[in-house]
């Protein structure tokens, strides 16, 4: 147990829970590394069938990672020390994403960048009809990461894009037909739900046990609303960030694609479509954190978070600021360099 993470053993039950409240639980150096240890040492744990992550707090599960540090190191002229806080985030994301014991993630509120990165690579993923999934990363001139183009991948494309693109916040129906979550419960249910998953631990049939409480549990849920918006530009090449831009970007609902970072539309689209002939996990994490090593270092990113965390005026100044300048080459070099010839 630190200040920020909360380790606890319940019978049959590994619980991690997110305690940074005050920040909605973003994810710092210390929780990261914590999940990791934790996870490593259930993993050989007889005792240990289950394992549960919850965050405290009212406001949300989690609202990523806390770039706001990263962007200070940055600024400072020590951008390694957001390479080090990405690789153990990432290999955090792995070690959840082939966990070998079931995982359930139980979110409610915000769900956001890091957050997806740790919910979304469990096996069974409760969340509440009010909780709101954003993979915001294109409004603070980076990249979706965390592995979360691994899941997105199981989408169709087009609404892939438009969650990744456009870094909008998504209803919990989004969310499962964007395959991020399994099943929506009510809020007043949640405590009835993880005093079921604290019983299915104990189960002699554990997976069996969490399936029939998704069951019992499922809330009706309205509209899919982004993926509606996608749906109705299906047609688009979305193969080109400017065709999804200028065309896309149109619909009232997918209005904020032209007003995100070029450059990251562009590392976010061709990171993708790498991702999606990618079979493992592992390739996908692996290109995450050239992409997070490369794009920290440019000028969008420390505007972005600058504009949308620091100074808060939600005004950045990109550069550049059109698609037509991005050095589309080097980034698509960085998605590249993992390939074998």
């Amino acid at each position: 147990m630190t200040g920020q993470l909360d380790v606890i053993r319940e019978g049959n039950l590994g619980i991690i829970a997110l305690n940074r409240p005050e920040a909605i639980n973003a994810l710092s150096l210390e929780m990261i590394d914590g999940i990791t240890r934790a996870l490593e040492l259930w993993r050989d744990d007889a005792d240990i069938r289950l394992v549960l992550f919850e965050g405290r707090g009212p406001r949300g599960f989690c609202s990523g990672g806390d770039v706001r540090a990263i962007r200070q190191a940055v600024v400072a002229g020590q951008p390694e020390v957001g390479d080090a806080f990405f690789a153990a985030e990432y290999y955090m994301n792995g070690v959840i994403a082939r966990y070998p014991k079931p995982l359930v993630a139980l979110t409610h509120g915000i769900i956001m960048g890091g957050g997806i990165g740790i919910a979304g690579h469990c096996t069974f993923r409760f969340t509440t009809t009010e909780a709101r999934f954003a993979m915001p990363e294109a409004a603070i001139g980076f990249v979706c990461d965390v592995g979360v183009n691994y899941i997105l991948g199981k989408a169709q494309p087009h609404r892939a894009l438009a969650f990744a693109m456009s870094g909008l916040p998504a209803g919990a129906a989004d969310a499962i037909a964007l395959g991020l979550a399994d099943c929506a419960i009510r809020p007043e249910r949640i405590e009835a739900v993880r005093a079921g998953v604290i019983a299915a631990a104990g189960a002699a049939r554990v997976e069996a046990a969490l399936g029939a409480l998704m069951q019992v549990e499922m809330a009706p849920l309205g509209e899919a609303v982004l993926c509606a918006a996608a749906d109705r530009h299906v047609g688009l090449d979305w193969t080109d960030a400017d065709t999804i831009v200028r065309l896309a970007g149109a619909d009232p609902q997918l209005a904020q694609l032209p007003l995100r970072s070029p450059t990251s539309l562009v590392a976010i689209l061709e990171s993708h479509q790498a991702a999606r002939r990618m079979a493992d996990v592992t390739d996908v994490l692996a290109l995450d954190l050239r992409l997070a090593k490369y794009l920290s270092r440019l000028p969008d990113f420390a505007e972005g978070v600058r504009a949308v965390l620091v100074d808060k005026d939600q005004r950045p100044q990109w550069r550049p600021r059109t698609l037509e300048g991005v050095d589309t080459g080097s980034i698509q070099a960085v998605v590249g360099a993992g390939q074998i010839a």
